[in-house]
């Protein structure tokens, strides 16, 4: 071979080598990048997958003004889809759940006995609606997916800017500054922090600055304060005297933060009206609505059933108020909220573990089978079995209830009730046993999570006082290693005397590097103490340590300096946010299981009237009562058989003031601070705990009394 055929021939081997890896590196960026995408969104995963698959079906073009803003929200939410198949996943649910309820409405009609007069056409027309909302729901389920996307990305920009502006500080470049946020900061701006650096390395761009411009201009609507500090933080770079270039990558921080206060101050003044007048259309009046339905009722001929009570209270006014309460919470600004870093505790298992709803289930299973006995007498073969009866005689002293355990009445459309004021105390037990069930797996998972959560607070507000002393001693020139025992000693009888102590037996004891004392995922004094604000200082620290002592030292002053600015501005908005989540957290818990319980009173009250009034026509005939004319009249005006029992209503009401509660819990806490798993779970056990028991003894306390009142009445106009 000579010279050429040998040159050709490695050259072609070269070529095709630095081809492949090209082509291996760019593939694995993208790989990276999706499985990154993957992870973080599988809530949107599954989204995509469903549309995916049902989008197909029923292919849809929609118009182009549709069509350029759903790719919009797509885009912005990071969805793998179009227009079309979002629009086609839409019509499908609506003729899913169109046609599912024309069968079920042809099903009642035929168990019901038949006949045109009777044909569930108010049902049909429920559906309807419901299919209409359906449509509507998924169809802008781009949108709504959009704005959950911009409110999780930007409870991350305060610290994406303050990671840019320490890193920034002491080294001058914008590419490795991105690289360290995209990687410390949490999901999902950490993503689009890794796209703008995926854009740069894919040539898409040419510099990590048109990278991040382009990502900035899908901000310039929304978050305009984010924009402005990143793009004084590009304007640093171009600044020849250190002085100056850190003062504009302080200013950088300050317009984020100030941006951040008057957006929230501005959500603080506009959610007041619309949270009051979903408490009171979604609350208020349907609670009081529900004092009418026993005697509208009897009056319609019995048109309104009990499966329209529950399908009407415990499916779509719980709708209605979350799709309400969900768009009002879309509407609150990022910038704060709590963090991602619950996984890392070590007490995490007992918030995942099924073990808390097994022992629940074991205590709550005989309070709703007592909850439930009458319905096993009346219309199950069970009682039989035994040589029960299916109904019998109460003693005399539960007179007051009536004289029949359960009371239920045969007629020509089969057997209904039960109608009896006893029977509808033990309904109390189905409710009472839904809400315990969740009492108790709820605190079993959190009680020690939350004590964690409060000692990380505490020691969050004396974190900055803390940061300054580390500072100033790594400021006189001791290594961060021996600085964190100086403190530990300083702080004695603090929160954060704890918390660097355990650094400090890792770093002595362990032989562990200071950022594994912090940050190990098994011993990291990080475990004990999740704190996104304590990880970002010391994640700040150990990159600002590399640098040397007296960077680092000037990275924690200016650390503890944001953690003022942030304390002050939190606690201001709780102050401006006090108003809105008590008033609503009192109504949740006190007015609304109030008003429900009396209403449970008054049912068992007008059918505890109407009962006795129906015995005094078999034992006196139809002749005329004083003050209330004829017997025969009233009971054929308000027939009790086609009441709708106070057994069934009960338990309808308890389990929608129990959707409520979780409803409007997760509000207040999203509302207070942000998305937070478990401060959501806690509140909501705390919440049921003092709503439900308190609607129960409220019902229990009106059935007896109301009752005793209407028998002692009723007595008084018989024997006059």
């Amino acid at each position: 071979m000579d010279v050429n055929e040998v040159l050709a021939k490695y050259s072609e081997k070269i070529s095709s080598e630095v081809n492949s890896d090209i082509h291996q590196d760019v593939s694995g960026i993208s790989n990276d990048y999706k499985k990154f995408k993957q992870d973080l969104l599988p809530e949107f995963s599954r989204y995509e997958k469903w549309v995916k698959i049902f989008g197909r079906i029923i292919s849809i073009k929609v118009s182009n003004k549709d069509e350029i803003k759903i790719n919009k929200q797509l885009e912005t939410a990071h969805l793998d889809l179009n227009s079309g198949e979002v629009a086609g996943f839409a019509i499908i649910s609506f003729i899913f759940l169109m046609f599912s309820g024309s069968l079920l409405s042809v099903g009642i009609w035929f168990i019901d006995g038949g006949g045109l007069s009777e044909f569930p056409v108010f049902f049909l027309f429920l559906v309807l609606i419901m299919s209409m909302f359906v449509f509507y729901y998924f169809y802008s389920m781009p949108n709504r997916l959009a704005v959950k996307w911009k409110l999780k990305a930007s409870s991350q920009m305060v610290p994406a800017v303050l990671y840019t502006v320490i890193y920034m500080k002491h080294t001058s470049n914008l590419e490795r500054a991105i690289s360290f946020v995209s990687q410390h900061i949490e999901a999902p701006l950490a993503l689009d922090f890794k796209k703008v650096l995926w854009d740069v390395e894919t040539g898409r761009f040419s510099s990590i600055k048109d990278s991040l411009d382009n990502y900035l201009d899908f901000w310039k609507e929304t978050n305009i304060e984010f924009v402005e500090s990143f793009h004084l933080i590009e304007s640093s770079l171009y600044e020849p005297s250190d002085a100056r270039r850190i003062q504009i990558l302080e200013r950088s921080l300050k317009v984020i933060l100030d941006g951040v206060y008057e957006r929230m101050l501005k959500y603080t003044h506009s959610i007041k009206s619309p949270l009051t007048n979903i408490y009171m259309l979604g609350i208020v009046l349907p609670t009081l609505g529900l004092a009418l339905l026993p005697l509208a009722s009897t009056l319609l001929g019995g048109a309104i059933k009990s499966y329209h009570v529950f399908l009407g209270f415990d499916f779509i006014i719980p709708f209605f108020v979350f799709y309400l309460v969900s768009q009002v919470m879309l509407k609150r600004p990022g910038g704060y909220g709590q963090t991602n870093l619950l996984q890392n505790n070590p007490n995490y298992n007992e918030y995942i573990s099924k073990k808390s709803y097994i022992y629940a289930f074991i205590i709550c299973i005989p309070f709703f089978l007592i909850g439930i006995s009458p319905l096993i007498f009346g219309y199950t073969p069970i009682p039989n079995w035994f040589g029960l009866s299916d109904d019998f005689l109460l003693p005399n002293i539960f007179s007051l209830f009536g004289k029949n355990t359960f009371i239920f009445i045969d007629n020509a459309n089969g057997r209904v009730g039960p109608f009896s004021a006893f029977a509808l105390i033990l309904s109390l037990m189905i409710p009472f046993s839904i809400s315990l069930f969740f009492i108790i797996s709820f605190s079993m998972r959190t009680k020690n999570l939350i004590k964690s959560r409060n000692d990380t607070i505490d020691l969050e507000n004396e974190f900055n006082s803390s940061l300054f002393t580390l500072g100033n001693r790594i400021g006189d020139g001791v290594p961060a290693e021996i600085a964190f025992a100086k403190v530990a000693q300083s702080t004695r009888g603090q929160k954060t005397s704890d918390f660097f102590k355990i650094v400090n037996t890792n770093i002595q004891s362990m032989g562990m590097g200071l950022e594994s004392a912090v940050f190990d995922s098994r011993r990291g004094a990080l475990v004990y103490y999740p704190s996104n604000l304590i990880a970002t200082s010391m994640r700040i620290l150990i990159e600002s340590a590399k640098k040397g002592l007296k960077v680092a030292a000037q990275s924690l002053m200016s650390i503890s300096e944001y953690v003022r600015n942030i304390q002050k501005i939190n606690e201001r908005l709780k102050d401006l946010l006090a108003d809105v989540v008590s008033d609503m957290r009192s109504n949740m818990t006190f007015l609304a299981p109030l008003l429900a319980g009396i209403v449970v009173g008054l049912t068992a009250m007008i059918t505890g009237i109407l009962n006795q009034l129906k015995d005094l026509t078999a034992v006196q005939g139809e002749s005329a009562i004083s003050g209330l004319g004829n017997l025969g009249t009233i009971t054929q005006l308000f027939n009790v058989e086609n009441m709708i029992p106070p057994y069934q209503m009960q338990i309808a009401i308890g389990i929608y003031i129990i959707e409520i509660i979780f409803i409007l819990t997760s509000a207040l806490v999203t509302i207070d601070a942000g998305e937070d798993k478990l401060g959501n779970t806690y509140e909501i056990g705390r919440s049921l705990l003092k709503g439900s028991m308190l609607y129960l003894v409220t019902a229990f306390i009106s059935v007896v009394s109301l009752s005793l009142l209407a028998s002692i009445a009723l007595r008084g106009v018989a024997g006059g």
